[in-house]
């Protein structure tokens, strides 16, 4: 797999941001981690996508930047249209949403920007949202949402005909949405084999997201692969879980997490209990059960250890590389660690710098995954 962390991270908005980003962040990232090459998901804003698609000089600024960096472009996020470090975001991320042209023309403009800047040889990947959040949604949204997920397959296989490129699109399913886990998208793409028998739309598998939604890992991407569905993107990312929730400290372990800007969606084992938002959890009407786990949309740092009564699900992250590694193409799929939540995490799991933090994952992947890696993020020789 192609590594690469995702810029999500960063509060960057317009094309001279995003450059800073990569000069003042990822580039010393990759000096950090002591890599020769990094990888870097990019993630572009709508507008950004719009001016890098049109015109070839503010891309040549974007590539110049890689360049003198030693970064490598060969993903992009393109989940968030816009304002992603908004003081509030929560169900803001779901807008607009696949029933809109908004989001087919932005997902298009990142395919573009993607095949022009790709390494040669290489394919591109972009991961978008599952279709768009669940409240209101009915037979006429999917209709719409077919048909322009049918519109993005034509536009990426145009694409690949002008340019010799191939782009791909991950649906990456995330708990209350309409694909709300990975027998969602199987059951939804599954059948409509028009928009994945070129392999131009499959899964993005959010390993946090996964483990929120407690299902194995072998076994989620044994019915990916069993449905025809390609495995493009694996976003590397762990949960919150709590292993036994009668714990008296469970309560105030968990809400220096409940914090304004993202929605952190939680589960207890089994889908005995579902809430969209940490305060939610906390203010039930009827006590949530204590005699199964519970997990929780928080991305955290791969390698952090939280206090106990809290853990990470690092476990399902290494699991379910395992099986992506064992599924068709699962070595083409792109390994991009989405760690977006720095900025909101509690004290204690703050590093000394944003730097020193996203360098600390890699190495958690090299020590981790390390047979999972590609050539794309080699240590650097003396």
């Amino acid at each position: 797999m192609d590594l690469s962390y995702c810029t999500n991270v960063h509060p960057a908005e317009d094309l001279p941001g995003i450059v800073r980003q990569l000069d003042e962040h990822a580039g010393p990232v990759r000096v950090a981690a002591d890599l020769d090459r990094l990888g870097v998901g990019l993630w572009l804003p709508a507008d950004t996508a719009a001016l890098l698609a049109a015109d070839a000089a503010a891309r040549t600024l974007l590539v110049a930047a890689l360049e003198r960096n030693g970064l490598e472009l060969r993903t992009v996020n393109a989940f968030p249209y816009r304002g992603f470090h908004d003081g509030i975001v929560k169900l803001a991320v779901y807008r607009p949403d696949w029933t809109t042209p908004e989001r087919l023309r932005y997902t298009l403009d990142c395919a573009r920007v993607l095949a022009a800047t790709l390494p040669e040889g290489v394919d591109g990947s972009i991961s978008t949202l599952p279709l768009g959040w669940r409240e209101g949604w009915d037979a006429a949204h999917d209709e719409a949402a077919d048909d322009a997920l049918r519109r993005l397959v034509e536009g990426l296989r145009a694409l690949e005909r002008e340019t010799g490129r191939t782009v791909r699109v991950a649906i990456e399913p995330e708990p209350g949405c309409i694909l709300d886990d990975v027998a969602d998208v199987v059951r939804w793409l599954g059948a409509r084999p028009h928009l994945t028998e070129d392999g131009f739309v499959g899964l993005c598998l959010d390993t946090c997201h996964l483990a929120v939604s407690f299902a194995d890992p072998a076994a989620a991407v044994a019915a990916v692969t069993a449905a025809g569905i390609r495995i493009v993107k694996v976003q590397a990312s762990v949960a919150l879980e709590v292993a036994d929730p009668a714990d008296p400290r469970t309560r105030a372990a968990l809400a220096p997490f409940a914090e304004e800007r993202y929605l952190h969606q939680a589960r207890a084992a089994g889908g005995i209990r579902a809430a969209d938002d940490l305060p939610e959890l906390f203010a039930a009407d009827e006590p949530w059960p204590t005699d199964v786990p519970w997990r929780v949309h928080v991305h955290i740092p791969l390698h952090a250890r939280p206090a106990p009564p809290l853990r990470g699900t690092g476990g399902v992250l290494t699991a379910a590389v395992d099986a992506v590694l064992s599924a068709p193409h699962g070595d083409a799929a792109h390994l991009d660690v989405e760690t977006y939540t720095w900025s909101v995490l509690p004290a204690s799991l703050q590093p000394d710098s944003l730097i020193e933090g996203i360098a600390a994952e890699l190495r958690w992947v090299r020590a981790n995954l390390g047979a999972a890696v590609a050539s794309a993020a080699v240590e650097r020789r003396p």
